[in-house]
Parts: C-alpha cells; structure tokens; sequence
C-alpha cells in the first residue's frame, strides 16, 4: 500500500494524524474548491477500515448525499479514487447495483444511501452489513441536508453495536452566516474537530493551471464570490450587522494583561436566557476583547451571582439592565460584587450596535464564550416583505450583545445619547 501522506495535501497531514489517533467523533471538513477535502475523505475512509481489519475490526462505512443522482460521480468516484491511489484495488471489488465496495479479504463494506424521502430514510433505518458494525460516516455537501436533526437521526440509526465511531462531514460554507451549517460550525464541542482548507494549501501542479487561472479571475471580476466560492469563507449576504467579528482563541497570557475590564448582565428567566459576560477594550487601536460569559435559562439571581462570583476575572463593576432593579438590588445584596443599572436611552440600542459596529475588530474566544460567538456572527438586519434587509435590529438572539452594549457605556460618546430614565429601552 502507498503511503497515504504522500497522496494528501501537506496541511491535511495532522488531520490524518488525529483521525487514525481516533481523538475525535465528529470531523467537519470545510472548503472552497480545490481544497481536495473530498478527495482526503474519500482515501481516508477506505484506508482506516482496512487498518482495522488488521487489528480484527470488522468495521464498515456508510457514505451519504441529500440526493442519489449524482452519488456515481461524486462520493462513489471519490471512494474509488482513494482505494485507486492507495494501490489497493486488487483488494476490492466495486458493485454499482446496489451501489457498494467490499473489502475482499473481510467482507467489510462502504455503502451509500440518500435522505431525499421517506423511502431512502428506511433504507437508511434498515442498513445491515454482512459483518460487522458501522463505524465510520461521510455527509458529503453537508448544507444540502435540512439540519442537524435529520444528522442526528441518521447517526442514530447507523452508529449502534460498536466503538470508536468517526463522522465525516464535508461542505462549501453558503454564503448566509446564518445559514444552519455555518451556525453549527460555531458551537464548540470536545468531540468536534472543524478543519478549514482551500486551493491555496494544494500544489499548483495537482490543481493544473486553468484551475489557478479561473480562481485569479474571479478574484479580479468579484472578489466576493471569490472569497466564497474559492477560499470557502460564508461571506454573508449583506444583511450581517457586524463584519468585523474575528474568532479565534484568546490565551490566559493575553487575558492576564487586559486592564480595561468591563462586565454586563443582560436579565432573563423563563424563556430568555440570562446573559453575563467580561470583555477588555483597547482603545488605542480600537480592539475588543470578550473572554468570559455565562448564558442560562432558568438561572436565578442567587444562582447567577455564584456564578459570576466563580468566573469573574477582576473586580470591575458590572453594567445590568435597568429594566431590572429588584435583580440588580437582590445581586447587590449577596455581596462581594458591585452591581448598576444601564443609563440606556432613546437612541441607546442604535448608537451602542454603530458603537461595536465602528470597532477595528470585536475578537471573541468561541471556546470561553461560543453563545456570545454565535450571536455576534449570526446577527442580521431585519428585513421588509420583499425579503430585503432594512436598517433595524432583530429584538431576538441578541442577549450577548446587549449585555455588551451595556458594559462599555463608559466608553460611548453620550453627548449623542438623549438619555430619559423615564423610558427604558
């Protein structure tokens, strides 16, 4: 068998390391085109069930699109150009109906299965292999399933009897930032390994010339659906409210340094979730920082201010919502943190969203604070009948940017608030 690392991109090296290390369930594979993610999962696959056979593994595969027409040509192709590669075709045999690859020397399978009705989600309910159990899964152009409760009920079919299960899932992010795979993408999980890649980690000499030639001239005619179509970025549809949101890991080095600390609370209960979170303002280059939070629902106020009493880093004051002075009178009185009402005013929410939205850069750590993550990135205008963005706020999925809007007051110009203690916001 040829060495598989010399089959693959350079920056899909670790990606290989940590699949065949089985550290992770779940891996995301986002991309552009020409990113060869396909191509890495369509070797991959077939390479890790027949290591496990050495080791007396009957594993087996299940690869999946929304639609069956075209599974010949892509995931089908994709398998087969992987065991290709490998060296190893001799070792299998290829059947088109029903579409499957066998593993001769155990009889392991890789199958494939559509979830376009109610037909081919029974045929996905009544999956059996000859031996074995299903340990692998491949959801190729993932955004063409509906969400991730058909994900979730086809893993829960095909993932029983057995162990150290992977899942792959392979995708161009759409252009909407709220779109449901760019908004799952976000969330942080142990098991979930997201993996970004694009032509340019590829050699120019896999890809052939015209490829790079299409790419550069669409960089030149549309830069936007450059971005998107080649470097796989969900560059949004002109309705995002913040375009200027990095995500990224900030380090307890960093953190140890910041000394423009601001808290908020944004107040909810029942139905909306309460919202504490820490941030850190550069002012000289116009940066901020948002490291901590805490978001519940149903969380009471002894409850939040336990919370805020393990996780709060420094001794600043906190911004709460005015609206609210009982929870902030009752968090007042456990003590040990000092808590106020927002001014707010006539024009607060406005100003305060231009205020975040006129920074350098809000970096947020998606790992320390993935709801404040998601709703930053996720955040869009509000749009008319005719389905075209106006300029409003949604008054829904924004807690954590209230409760920011509210910590950083102190640093707004108030002089254009028209504050009113009579009317809150």
């Amino acid at each position: 068998m040829i060495n598989p690392y010399n089959l693959i991109a350079k920056h899909f090296w670790d990606l290989l390391d940590d699949a065949l290390a089985n550290n992770h369930t779940h891996y995301w594979l986002k991309g552009g085109r020409g990113s060869t993610k396909s191509s890495f999962i369509g070797l991959t696959i077939p390479l890790m069930i027949m290591l496990d056979a050495q080791d007396g593994i009957y594993s087996n595969a299940v690869a999946l699109r929304k639609t069956g027409e075209t599974m010949s040509d892509s995931i089908y192709a994709q398998l087969l150009w992987g065991i290709d590669m490998l060296g190893v075709s001799d070792y299998w045999t290829a059947r088109i109906s029903p579409m499957k690859l066998i593993y001769n020397p155990t009889g392991q399978e890789i199958l494939f299965r559509s979830s376009n009705n109610k037909d081919d989600f029974r045929k996905i309910k009544s999956t059996k292999f000859q031996k074995g159990f299903c340990k692998y899964v491949w959801f190729e152009e993932l955004d063409e399933f509906f969400g991730m409760e058909e994900i979730r009920s086809i893993l829960q079919s095909l993932l029983r009897g057995g162990t150290g299960y992977e899942v792959f899932y392979s995708y161009n992010p759409p252009k909407m930032i709220s779109s449901w795979v760019n908004a799952e993408a976000i969330e942080q999980r142990p098991d979930r390994l997201v993996h970004s890649s694009t032509y340019l980690d590829v050699p120019v000499e896999w890809l052939g010339e015209q490829f790079i030639i299409e790419a550069e001239t669409l960089k030149k005619q549309n830069e936007m659906a450059y971005r998107n179509e080649y470097l796989g970025e969900a560059t949004g549809t002109g309705g995002a409210v913040f375009t200027n949101v990095t995500l990224r890991k900030i380090t307890d080095d960093e953190i140890k340094k910041f000394d423009n600390i601001s808290d908020g609370v944004d107040f909810g209960y029942a139905v909306d979730p309460v919202s504490y979170g820490q941030n850190h303002y550069d002012k000289t280059r116009k940066k901020l920082y948002i490291f901590n939070e805490i978001y519940s629902v149903g969380m009471s106020n002894k409850r939040l201010w336990e919370e805020i009493c393990k996780k709060k880093i420094g001794h600043s004051v906190i911004v709460a919502d005015s609206a609210e002075p009982k929870s902030i009178d009752e968090l007042n009185s456990y003590g040990k943190i000092r808590v106020v009402g927002a001014k707010k005013g006539a024009d607060s929410i406005d100003f305060g969203i231009k205020w975040l939205q006129n920074l350098s850069e809000i970096i947020i750590d998606p790992d320390r604070c993935p709801n404040t993550a998601r709703e930053f990135n996720l955040y869009e205008y509000l749009k008319d009948k005719y389905g075209n963005f106006v300029s409003k706020y949604p008054d829904a999925n924004n807690h954590t940017i209230d409760q920011t809007r509210y910590s950083r007051e102190q640093d707004m110009n108030y002089k254009k608030l028209q504050f009113s203690n009579a009317r809150i916001i």
